[in-house]
């Protein structure tokens, strides 16, 4: 975990003993994590692992948290932060009725309302169409967009308020090469121009390579919290994938050691 000294920068997120009960399932299992600043993190684990619990006990949409989860200086959840938190989801959240920029102007107003804010609005809804290239398209209904555009609409929405911290479930599944080589360098240019700090799960490991940092979860556990030159090397592995599986093996292998009975 990254150290933070007393009087230095605070994360964006910092986690302790963070659990998720569901049902008679630990769906997390104490995690201890921290998200900085300016930088993308990536959270990544096959399916199932307990990514998107993770996202949503981090935006406040999740039940049965315990443990600590602070925010941008906030609990998780805090009325405070839904203005400075973008969170796009693995389904598109836009109405398909809607033109593209309706659909910008909608949520803008949502987040920015009264005719003071109608300048910031127009210039808020302009840039974040321009961000993520849909110009051409922003006259366009939604519902006749392909899946990958509609995707970068979801997106957009997230961008308008110029989010501190964006989480991103997945934002690229599905998506060509073409899309996914752009998309990731808007992150790296909002991370780099803005400060933000941005969270994004995949279960494609290649995209591992991108982030500046990672968190590798397996069934609910973090397996390791470092940079990928640095699990690489810490590993002797030549990529992050090869990294993660050695690391799965030698938590296998761990558990399969029996308990040893205290010496009398």
């Amino acid at each position: 975990m990254m150290n933070y000294s007393e009087g230095g920068p605070a994360p964006a997120i910092a986690a302790h003993g963070l659990t998720v009960v569901r049902g008679d399932r630990t769906v997390l299992r104490g995690l201890d994590f921290v998200v900085p600043h300016g930088r993308i993190t990536g959270l990544l684990g096959p399916s199932g692992c307990g990514k998107s619990t993770l996202l949503r006990a981090i935006v406040g949409t999740q039940a049965n948290v315990t443990g600590t989860l602070d925010v941008l200086g906030r609990p998780a959840g805090d009325a405070s932060l839904r203005s400075r938190i973008g969170y796009v989801t693995q389904a598109p959240s836009v109405y398909d009725d809607l033109t593209v920029r309706q659909n910008l102007d909608y949520f803008a107003a949502v987040l920015l309302p009264g005719r003071a804010h109608r300048e910031n609005r127009r210039t808020a809804v302009a840039r974040a169409i321009d961000d993520v290239d849909l110009a051409s398209h922003a006259d366009s209904l939604a519902g006749r967009l392909s899946g990958g555009q509609r995707s970068r609409v979801s997106l957009a929405v997230a961008l308008l308020g110029t989010p501190e911290l964006l989480v991103l479930d997945e934002p690229t599944v599905g998506l060509d090469p073409v899309l996914r080589r752009d998309l990731w360098n808007l992150f790296h240019r909002i991370a780099a121009e803005r400060g933000a700090a941005l969270l994004v799960s995949s279960h494609v490991m290649d995209e591992a390579e991108r982030c500046h940092r990672l968190l590798l979860m397996r069934e609910g556990e973090i397996l390791a919290e470092d940079t990928p030159e640095a699990l690489r090397r810490r590993n002797d592995t030549a990529t992050v994938e090869e990294a993660f599986l050695h690391l799965v093996d030698a938590a296998d292998a761990r558990a399969a050691v029996p308990l040893q009975e205290p010496q009398r």
